[in-house]
């Protein structure tokens, strides 16, 4: 069963980075989309970012457009968010997910981590 291991969050101030990480526990992640999501309080869960494990354009949320960036390491099987010119309203837990490309749904998810940005 597929594992993910999220890292990175914590607190910054507005204006910050930071990097979060996603680690998974398969061998290939060949034929996976990776998206990263959060959920605010009292919010619903946002897909952020997503890119494909092969290639292809990356998706972004119109929030985190020109700020976020969604990549992949294909030998270390590890995908990433950079996260700069942080703002308040980007505090949430922040999830990343994989779902078999051309599927709807993620089914594998990571604990999450908290990222915080103080104003």
């Amino acid at each position: 069963q597929v594992q993910l291991v999220e890292s990175g969050g914590g607190l910054v101030q507005a204006g910050g980075s930071l990097r979060l990480s996603c680690a998974a526990s398969v061998r290939t992640l060949t034929n996976y989309v990776m998206g990263w999501f959060r959920r605010a309080p009292g919010k619903e869960r946002e897909l952020v970012a997503a890119l494909a494990w092969t290639g292809g354009s990356a998706y972004y949320a119109d929030s985190v457009k020109g700020r976020f960036t969604i990549s992949r390491d294909n030998r270390m099987q590890k995908g990433y968010l950079q996260m700069n010119s942080l703002k308040s309203e980007d505090t949430a837990v922040y999830y990343c997910a994989l779902k078999p490309r051309g599927e709807t749904n993620y089914g594998v998810w990571g604990q999450g981590t908290q990222v915080t940005v103080s104003s």
